[in-house]
C-alpha cells in the first residue's frame, strides 16, 4: 500500500528525475526510523553459485543502483545480492536527456542511459563504505570515447580497481548504447576479451590470495546459433557465470504504445518470455558447468520461477521492482 501511493507520486514525474529522487531518498533514510518504508525481514533462502553463498536467489539488477550510494538501502529491502554499476574507468555523463522512458501499459522501461556513472574510483570508495552482510556484484564497462579495439585495456582496468571489493564481478557487452559494445559478443572479439580478463584473474586472484568469480552479461538479440558460440567461449576460457540477459532492441510487444519508438533497450514484462527462452538455450548447452542469473521482466513469483525452472540459479529485477516495489522482493522470495 505505501508503495503504490510513493508510486502515483513519483510516475508523475519524469522517469529519470523520479530515479535520482528515489536514490537520494534510499540514502537519506538508510539507517533512520524512515527505513520503515522499504524495510522487510525475509526468511533465509541460501543459494550456493559461483562458490559464493547467497543469502536468498533474488537480486538488484545493474543498473539501478549505478555508483553504489544505496547498497545498504537495497539490503534493508531483503535482496540476497545487490549488483551496482555498470561503472567505467572515468566519470562521464551518459547520452543526452530525456533517455528513460515508461512504458505504462506494459509495465516496461527503455532506457539509453549510455554508462551514465562517477567512475571507478567513486564507487570503490562507496562500496568499501557499505554495511551490507550480502553479496555485491560489480558491473563494468568501457567508456563511449573509448576506441572498441581499446575496449578490452578498460575492462581490465575496471577489474583491477574493483577486485578486492567485489563478491563477483559481472562484464557487460551487451548494453545497446554505447556505440559498437555489443561485437565483443562474437568470434575471435570475444574469446580474446575472456582470455585477457581470465589471465588478470588469475594475477589477481594471486595478489589478493582470493578468487572472485567473473560472470558475462550478454543481450537478448541473439540468434540461437550465436548463443551456442557464446557457451563455447565461456566454456572454453571457464568463465564462472553468465548473465541472461540485458534489454532488447525488439519494440514488437510495445507496438502503438506511448514512447515505445523510443531508441534504447526495453526491460521489463515485454521481456519475459525472451530472456526464458535465452536462459533454456543456455542451460541446453551449459547445464550445471557454468551457472546462469535470469534477468528481465521478472514482475512476481510465478516470472521468477520460470527462471528458475529454465536454468537459473539465481534471479535478478529491476523493472519489475520500479512498478512493484520492495514487496516483489518478499514476495518471491517468501514463496520459494
Amino acid at each position: 500500500m505505501l508503495y503504490r501511493l510513493a508510486r502515483s507520486g513519483f510516475f508523475k514525474l519524469d522517469a529519470e528525475k523520479a530515479h535520482e529522487l528515489a536514490i537520494q531518498n534510499f540514502k537519506r533514510f538508510n539507517g533512520t526510523p524512515l527505513d520503515l518504508f522499504y524495510r522487510q525481514t525475509l526468511p533465509n533462502r541460501p543459494v550456493e553459485c559461483m562458490g559464493l553463498t547467497f543469502k536468498n536467489p533474488v537480486g538488484l539488477a545493474a543498473g539501478l543502483d549505478k555508483n553504489g550510494e544505496c547498497i545498504e538501502a537495497f539490503g534493508a529491502m531483503g535482496f540476497g545480492f545487490v549488483e551496482v554499476g555498470t561503472v567505467t574507468p572515468r566519470p562521464q555523463p551518459g547520452n543526452d536527456k530525456p533517455r528513460l522512458f515508461r512504458i505504462i501499459p506494459a509495465e516496461g522501461i527503455i532506457n539509453r542511459m549510455g554508462f551514465n556513472n562517477n567512475g571507478v574510483d567513486a564507487l570503490v570508495e562507496n562500496v568499501k563504505q557499505a554495511k551490507y552482510d550480502g553479496v555485491i556484484g560489480i558491473n563494468i564497462g568501457k567508456n563511449k570515447d573509448t576506441p572498441i579495439e581499446n575496449g578490452v585495456d578498460d575492462y581490465l582496468i575496471c577489474m583491477d580497481k574493483v577486485y578486492d571489493h567485489a563478491g563477483y564481478i559481472a562484464v557487460n557487452i551487451s548494453s545497446p548504447n554505447t556505440p559498437g559494445l555489443r561485437t565483443l559478443q562474437y568470434g575471435e572479439a570475444l574469446d580474446e576479451l575472456l582470455a585477457a580478463l581470465k589471465q588478470k584473474q588469475a594475477e589477481l586472484a594471486k595478489q589478493y590470495d582470493k578468487y572472485v568469480p567473473l560472470a558475462l552479461k550478454i543481450a537478448p538479440d541473439l540468434s540461437d546459433e550465436e548463443l551456442s558460440q557464446i557457451c563455447q567461449s565461456l566454456l572454453k576460457n571457464n568463465i564462472d557465470g553468465v548473465i541472461a540477459t540485458n534489454t532488447t532492441l525488439d519494440r514488437s510487444m510495445v507496438d502503438g504504445m506511448k514512447f515505445g519508438t523510443e531508441t534504447g533497450g526495453l526491460s521489463g514484462r515485454p521481456l519475459t518470455a525472451r530472456s526464458t527462452e535465452v536462459i533454456k538455450c543456455l542451460y541446453k548447452e551449459l547445464g550445471d558447468e557454468i551457472p546462469i542469473i535470469g534477468v528481465g521482466g521478472i514482475d512476481d513469483y510465478v516470472s521468477a520461477k520460470e527462471k528458475l525452472l529454465a536454468g537459473a540459479k539465481l534471479v535478478q529485477v529491476y523493472s519489475g521492482f520500479i512498478y512493484k516495489g520492495p514487496g516483489l522482493v518478499r514476495d518471491i522470495v517468501k514463496n520459494l
